[in-house]
Formats: C-alpha cells, structure tokens, sequence
C-alpha cells in the first residue's frame, strides 16, 4: 500500500492542533452533534448535511475514501466529498443513481456502486435509462470528479446488497464481490479492468454453505477480505458465516477469482427465528488476519434490539445480550475467542444493532470503530477478546419523531473517525487516546484490508 510521505506529518500536526484548542470550541459548534452523548475522548469536529426522508425512504449508506476524498452512498446515488480540511468537509457532488442501497467501492478513478432490488420501469442512474427488472452493479469513471459518468454496468441473479473489492495490481484488474441480502445463496464473484472498466464482467458465482435453519435469508450480506500473507475472506452469511482461502497462505487452493471454502462460524442465537429475523451481517479481521470479528442484524436493523436484556420489545420478542453484540473468533479454525454486550441501554424507540465496523490499522493491539444505528459510534479495545473493553463512545438521543435512523457505518480513516448518518449526513469526530494511533493509509474501502501487519 503506498503512503504519501508527508501524510504523517500532516497528520500529527492537525492533531497537535486539534489538542490546542479548548475542548468545548471543538464539539459546540457542530449542531448535528448536540444530541449526542459523549466519552470524553471524543470530538465532533466536522459536518456535511444530507437530509433524507421518512416516506420515501432514503438514506445516507456506506462510505469508501481515496486519498482526501470521501464516497458516501445513498439510496439515490452516491456523493463525493472533499475531506482537504476535515473540520469542514465539502461537497463537491452528488450522482444519481436511484437505485437502493448505494454500498459502493472506490478505486482511484473507478468507483463500483450496488443496486439492490429489481429496477422498475422508467428508473435512471446518470441520466440513463436503467432496464427494468435490472439489478446488479454500476461502474463510474470519476475523472472528472463533478460529473461522475456511467461507463458500465454488471447484471446479476439477485442483485448487489454490498460490495467488496479486491485489487489483484498483478493482473490489472479489481475482484469484486457482489453479495446479496437474500435470494441467492451465492457470492458474484466480478472482473474489472483497471485499463478499462466499462468491460467489467461477472466471472462465476460462489456457492455458499448453509443456511442450517429453514427461513433464515440466505446469502452473503457483507463480506471482509484481508490479502497480503494472511489470503483471507469472510462472508457473512445467514445462520453460517463461511471463510475462504483467496491466495497464497497456510490454506492450499484459493484465489481471488475463484476462493477455496474453509469452514463456517455458527453462534447461538444468530438466526433463531423465535426471537425474531435476523442474519449475520458484517465481518472483518485484525490487522495480523489471526481473529474474525464478526456482527449480525436482528430485526434487520429496522427494530430496538439494543434495550435493557430482558426487556420484552414489540412482537414479544425478548432482549438478549446476543442481539448487541460483537463476537470473535480464531481465524485459522473458527473456535470462539470472546464476545463483547453493548454496555449502554437503549430505548425501545430506537432502532439498533451492531451494524458496520473497522479496525484500526495497528500492529501491536486490537482496536476497532463500529457504527451502530441510534447507539452510534462505540471504539473497542479487543487486545485480549476475551475481555474487550469500550475505550471511547459517541451516542445520539432517540430521533424524534421515532423513525428508522442512526449510524450506518463508522470508520477510522487516517486519525480521525467517519460517520455516516442515514438521516443527518456524514460526521467526523476526532479521538483523543494513544490506543488509537493507527498507520496511515492513502485509501480505505472499510470492508478490504489489502495487507496483513505482523
């Protein structure tokens, strides 16, 4: 991974500056902010507004970053923000694509964007006219980064929930892995060219294991890929996360193009329809690809799931520590290393699960940066995952009126922390404590880790 040799420095000096300032001056004037409840090592710092509404809805998804650029996606496109002073991230602009979902990867030039469901009739993205029933991936040439354009597109059997990429620089092209919410128990596994994206093609589909319960949606909602010597990839899928073999390693088999499956992970509780819907959801790895942490989504994000355990939530459904938390595993086998509870009770207004996360690029501890829905941010210290600890925390008030809402994801990105609001737009905060001080990075698709630090 290259890094720019004066972004270390650029980086200790804002930070230097940001300890100046008086902490009050840092957080005040940040109105998005005043709701939250904070740690008192975390800082809003920045604000980008993008309102969404209720009835349709829309919502403000995933984020990417190459160099002092953001992607944020959204149900009807996607944004591009200058992060050149992160107090004050600008818009340079928004690019229709209306199409739900909006996960999206970023490569250089080349930003790859999810389309969840069946296109209907009369649909567009960039002004052009979308086939109905179609679904699947677009692919945007960002040269000229105020007017993205449309230069191709991937169909598949059941669309893109969430992308993954993964750079293959050796054969000039990107692997990405398309990956359903439901109806497909499969992964697309995609081509890109570096050379020239509009041929971007699917190459094959990934068959899946499990579901191992009848009714649990079927498919890999998210998936967390970590190359250099570790070749790993996690797809978070129904009742049974499945890991794979991508590359060289202590696995035979595997490649990008074409993974070699492991084994499954299966927890207790995940995927139990007596206590509601609910799938894995997201994963991801530590820095030195020894341990999987891995989240899951019940009630499908939309409901509390997050309340006092015991508390008996609408349905009738009862409060576990289960539905709020994370989980780790053993990497190389899939045993169960610990599990970290939500310590913060929230209301039954709220809608919450532990939803997207990174970790931060260390090599000597284990810290991670999640986005929670109406929980909000929560930063952990996993070093040993048998007693992971939150060390920081940022946590909005219930969103009055109730609605569905919240922290989409969270990301660490070269010293400061990204949020995506569905409703309120993106917000950086900045935290103060040494545990935190990761490796800096020239770009971050949160969902790849394109080394392992060992």
């Amino acid at each position: 991974m290259r890094i720019p040799s004066r972004l270390p420095l650029l980086l200790a000096i804002t930070a230097g500056l940001i300890l100046l300032l008086p902490q009050a001056a840092v957080a005040d004037h940040i109105d998005a902010a005043s709701t939250f409840t904070t740690s008192k090592n975390m800082h809003a710092i920045g604000f980008s507004p993008r309102a969404n509404t209720i009835t349709p809805f829309t919502a403000n998804s995933d984020l990417a970053f190459w160099r002092n650029r953001a992607y944020q996606g959204h149900y009807n496109g996607f944004r591009t923000l200058d992060l050149s002073n992160p107090a004050r991230p600008r818009e340079v602009v928004f690019q229709e694509c209306r199409g739900d979902q909006g996960d999206i990867v970023v490569w250089d030039k080349i930003l790859i964007r999810s389309w969840n469901s069946p296109a209907p009739a009369g649909a567009t993205c960039d002004g052009q006219p979308v086939a109905e029933g179609f679904e699947g991936v677009h692919v945007f040439d960002l040269s000229n980064e105020k007017d993205p354009a449309l230069v191709g597109s991937v169909e598949t059997e059941c669309g893109s929930h969430t992308a993954t990429v993964a750079p293959d620089l050796r054969n000039r092209r990107l692997i990405v892995y398309s990956n359903v919410s439901s109806g497909c128990d499969a992964i697309d596994v995609i081509e890109v060219p570096l050379a020239n994206p509009a041929d971007a093609r699917l190459l094959r589909t990934e068959p899946l294991d499990g579901p191992f319960t009848t009714g649990v949606a079927p498919g890999c909602h998210d998936m967390g890929v970590i190359q250099g010597s570790a070749n790993l990839a996690a797809c978070a899928s129904a009742d049974g996360t499945n890991v794979f073999d991508i590359g060289d390693n202590a696995f035979p088999g595997g490649s990008l193009d074409d993974p070699n499956f492991l084994y499954t992970i299966r927890e207790s509780g995940v995927g139990d329809l007596t206590q509601g819907s609910g799938r894995w959801h997201s994963a991801s790895f530590t820095w030195d690809g020894k341990v999987i942490i891995l989240g899951w989504e019940p009630a499908g994000g939309g409901g509390p799931r997050c309340t006092a355990t015991g508390t008996v939530l609408p349905g009738g459904v009862v409060q576990t520590d289960t539905h709020k938390s994370l989980f780790f595993y053993d990497a190389a086998n899939g045993a169960k290393l610990g599990q970290w509870v939500l310590p913060r009770a929230q209301t039954v207004e709220e809608n919450c699960t532990l939803h997207n996360y990174n970790v931060i690029p260390l090599d000597h501890r284990y810290v991670l940066v999640s986005g929670n829905y109406q929980s909000g941010i929560s930063v952990l210290d996993f070093t040993n995952p048998a007693q992971a600890k939150e060390i920081a925390y940022a946590d909005p008030a219930p969103l009055v009126p109730a609605q569905l809402g919240g922290d989409w994801s969270t990301y660490w990105y070269n010293g400061l922390i990204y949020e995506s609001d569905i409703t309120r737009g993106l917000l950086v905060w900045s935290l103060f404590d040494v545990r935190a001080l990761g490796r800096p990075q020239h770009h971050l698709n949160p969902q790849t880790q394109e080394t392992t630090l060992r």
